[in-house]
């Protein structure tokens, strides 16, 4: 396979078209965890919302959705699940930026590799 521009031939070897798939694979995890971070942000600032507004709350029993279906649950049972439920989604917040650090780290490594053999043969940019 022989790709280039303006005369100057550069081969693509077995290695590079491995290193341009994991950049592709990589690039596609980024969006996906990208997603996945604003969704677990919404996630964390809609329960944060909830804890304010029990806080506001003089009920001593509220209304809690469990799945589709609304259960009156003692107001301090419903606090100690919204903090959970705050901590579990703050955790996986963490791991979800860590793996998107890595994964920049990572594209990082292989544009250096591959803008070192095509130069501008090879566009890993996104317009």
């Amino acid at each position: 396979m022989q790709q280039g521009t303006g005369g100057s031939e550069t081969e693509v070897t077995w290695e590079d078209q491995q290193n341009i798939n994991k950049f592709g694979r990589l690039n596609n995890r980024f969006h996906e965890l990208e997603d996945e971070i604003k969704v677990a942000k919404e996630a964390i600032d809609n329960l944060e919302d909830a804890s304010n507004e029990l806080i506001l709350t003089d009920e001593e029993v509220v209304r809690f959705q469990i799945g589709e279906v609304f259960a009156h649950v003692p107001k301090e049972e419903v606090e100690t699940r919204i903090e959970e439920m705050k901590e579990l989604n703050s955790k996986n917040l963490e791991k979800l930026e860590e793996e998107k650090e890595s994964v920049v780290a990572q594209m990082a490594e292989l544009k250096k590799i591959l803008y070192g053999k095509f130069k501008d043969s090879i566009n890993l940019e996104e317009d």
